[in-house]
C-alpha cells in the first residue's frame, strides 16, 4: 500500500475523532450546565421539601379534623417564615464576626444554627401572645374564621415581604414585617379601629430610636479603643490595662442580656436582680481576664494587628449569645401567628396567649437554621463585609452595643428592633471612623510618626469621586438599607391586605 493510499485511509478515521470529540464536548458542556442549574435548585428544592415535611408533621399531630387544611396550610406557612427569618435576621448575630475574620463563614453558620435552635427550644417558652405587640383588638374579631384568614394573609405577607429583601440584600426587622401584616390584615378584616395606633406609633419612633443609639454608643466604644488602646505608643501595657476591663463589661451585658431577651419566657427576675448579675458577673469576669489577657498577650509585636487576636473569644462567644436570645425570642414571629390559628381552629375562640405545641416549635426552630444555611450567607456578608470593613475591635463595639441598647431600650419599655440596632451599629462604626479619620489631630500625627508610606496627594487636592471611592461607609448599601427599614411595615400591611382580601374569595 502506497503512502498516498494509506493518508486517504486515515482521513475517515481522523474526521471521526474529531467528530467524537466533538460530541464528548457537548456532553461534557451539558454535564456542566445540568451541575450549575442542579446546584441553583438544590436550596428552593431542600426549602420546599421542609415545607412540604413541615405540612406532613402537622397533619399527623393534629389527625382529622374539621379545619385540618387550615392547620396545614397554616404550618407551610410558618416554615415558609422561619425560612425567611434564618435567612435574614441572623445575619446581625454573626455578621460583625464574619466579617472581622474572628470566625469563618461555616463556623458561623454551625454556632448561630445550634445556639438558634436551642433558644427556640429550651427558652422559647410555652406560651406565646396570638397578636404580635397587641396592635389590633382581638374583641373586635367578628368570628374565628375571620381571624384565622387574617393571621394566614398576615403570616403569609411578612414572609414575602422578607424574602424580598434578602433577595435585594437588605437586612429588614422580621418583628416589624409581621407587625405591618398582622396590621394590614387586621385593617382588612375589621377596619382602622382595630389597630392600637398608639402601639404604632411607638414602633415607628424605634425606626429611629433603634440604629441612632445602637450607632451611638458602638461609636463611643471604638472611640474609647482608639483613643486608650490603639493611638497609644506601648499598646500592649495600654491592651493589659483596658482590654479586660471591656471584656468583663461585655461579660456582664451580656449576662443581662441573656436573662433580660433569651431567658424571659422561663425566668423573669426583677431589675435589682439582673443589676446584681451584672455586678457579680463584671467581677468574676475582670478578675479572669486580667492573667488571660496578660498570657495571651505575651510575645506579641508593638501593632494594632496584634491587638485583634485578643478579642476572637469574646467575639464568638458574642455570636453565640446573640442567637441564643435571637432564637428564643424571634422564632414567636414565625410560630405565634401559627400558634393562634391552631388554637382557634380547634377551639373556636380567640385568644390573646396560647400554648405552643412541641412540634409548632421545632418547625420554628429547624425552619430558622435552614433558612441560615441555605441563605444566610448572602445577609452575612452583606453586614459584616460590604457595609464598612470590620476588623476584631470594630466588630467587638457592634456586637457590645447591640446588647446595650436591647437592654437600655426595653427597660424604658421602647418596642426596639434588633436588626435595626445591630445594622445601625455597623453604620456607627463606619461613620465615626471617617470622621476620626478626617478630623483627628492625634490620629494624623500619629499616622505622620509611624506610617511608612508617601501620601496619595502630595501636590493636588483629591477630586470629589476620589474622595467618595474612599469614603469608609458604602453610600449604595446604606440607602437601600434605610429605604428597606422605612417601607417594612407599610409594604408588609399593604400587601396582608391585598392577600386577605384574595383569600377571602375563597370563603
Amino acid at each position: 500500500m502506497t503512502e498516498s493510499d494509506r493518508s486517504a485511509d486515515s482521513q475517515p478515521l481522523q474526521l471521526k475523532k474529531a467528530s467524537l470529540d466533538k460530541d464528548l464536548t457537548k456532553i461534557v458542556h451539558v454535564e456542566e450546565a445540568t451541575r450549575f442549574v442542579s446546584q441553583r435548585l438544590f436550596a428552593p428544592g431542600l426549602a420546599l421539601l421542609f415545607l412540604a415535611i413541615a405540612g406532613a408533621f402537622a397533619s399527623i399531630y393534629i389527625g382529622a379534623q374539621p379545619n385540618a387544611i387550615f392547620i396545614i396550610v397554616a404550618a407551610m406557612l410558618g416554615g415558609y417564615m422561619a425560612l425567611n427569618i434564618g435567612a435574614n435576621d441572623v445575619a446581625n448575630n454573626v455578621g460583625p464576626a464574619v466579617g472581622s475574620r474572628a470566625l469563618s463563614l461555616v463556623g458561623a453558620l454551625v454556632i448561630a444554627a445550634v445556639f438558634e435552635s436551642a433558644g427556640a427550644l429550651i427558652a422559647g417558652g410555652e406560651v406565646v401572645n396570638t397578636i404580635s405587640k397587641g396592635i389590633i383588638d382581638p374583641s373586635l374579631v367578628p368570628d374565628t374564621q375571620t381571624f384565622v384568614w387574617a393571621m394566614m394573609a398576615a403570616l403569609l405577607s411578612s414572609a414575602l415581604w422578607v424574602n424580598l429583601a434578602t433577595y435585594i440584600g437588605a437586612p429588614v426587622s422580621t418583628t416589624h414585617s409581621v407587625v405591618g401584616g398582622v396590621m394590614g390584615a387586621g385593617i382588612a378584616a375589621v377596619g382602622f379601629a382595630a389597630v392600637n395606633w398608639f402601639t404604632m406609633s411607638k414602633i415607628a419612633a424605634s425606626w429611629v430610636i433603634s440604629p441612632v443609639l445602637g450607632g451611638i454608643i458602638a461609636a463611643l466604644f471604638l472611640a474609647f479603643i482608639k483613643i486608650n488602646v490603639i493611638y497609644q505608643d506601648d499598646k500592649i501595657a495600654a491592651a493589659r490595662r483596658w482590654v479586660p476591663v471591656l471584656l468583663a463589661t461585655m461579660a456582664a451585658v451580656f449576662s443581662c442580656y441573656l436573662v433580660m431577651k433569651g431567658l424571659k419566657r422561663v425566668w423573669k427576675p426583677d431589675f435589682l436582680t439582673i443589676v446584681a448579675i451584672g455586678i457579680g458577673i463584671f467581677i468574676l469576669a475582670l478578675a479572669l481576664l486580667r492573667p488571660w489577657v496578660r498570657a495571651k498577650s505575651e510575645g506579641l509585636e508593638n501593632r494594632n494587628e496584634s491587638l485583634r487576636v485578643l478579642f476572637h473569644v469574646p467575639l464568638i462567644c458574642s455570636a453565640a449569645l446573640l442567637s441564643f436570645a435571637h432564637g428564643a425570642n424571634d422564632v414567636a414571629n414565625a410560630v405565634g401567628p401559627l400558634a393562634a390559628i391552631l388554637h382557634s381552629a380547634q377551639s373556636g375562640d380567640i385568644a390573646t396567649k396560647v400554648g405552643i405545641p412541641i412540634w409548632v416549635m421545632l418547625i420554628g426552630a429547624v425552619g430558622i437554621s435552614l433558612g441560615l444555611f441555605l441563605y444566610g450567607p448572602k445577609l452575612i456578608r452583606m453586614v459584616g463585609e460590604q457595609i464598612t470593613r470590620m476588623n476584631p475591635m470594630r466588630a467587638f463595639c457592634v456586637a457590645l452595643s447591640a446588647a446595650i441598647t436591647v437592654i437600655l431600650a426595653s427597660a424604658l419599655g421602647l418596642p426596639v428592633s434588633s436588626t435595626h440596632i445591630a445594622v445601625g451599629a455597623v453604620f456607627g462604626v463606619g461613620f465615626f471612623r471617617e470622621y476620626y479619620t478626617s478630623q483627628s489631630k492625634r490620629r494624623q500625627a500619629y499616622v505622620k510618626k509611624h506610617v511608612r508610606y508617601p501620601s496619595p496627594f502630595p501636590d493636588e487636592k483629591p477630586t470629589q469621586e476620589e474622595v467618595t471611592r474612599r469614603k469608609l461607609v458604602r453610600r449604595s448599601h446604606f440607602a437601600v438599607i434605610i429605604a428597606a427599614w422605612l417601607i417594612t411595615v407599610p409594604a408588609a400591611a399593604l400587601l396582608a391586605a391585598a392577600i386577605y382580601a384574595g383569600l377571602t374569595l375563597f370563603r
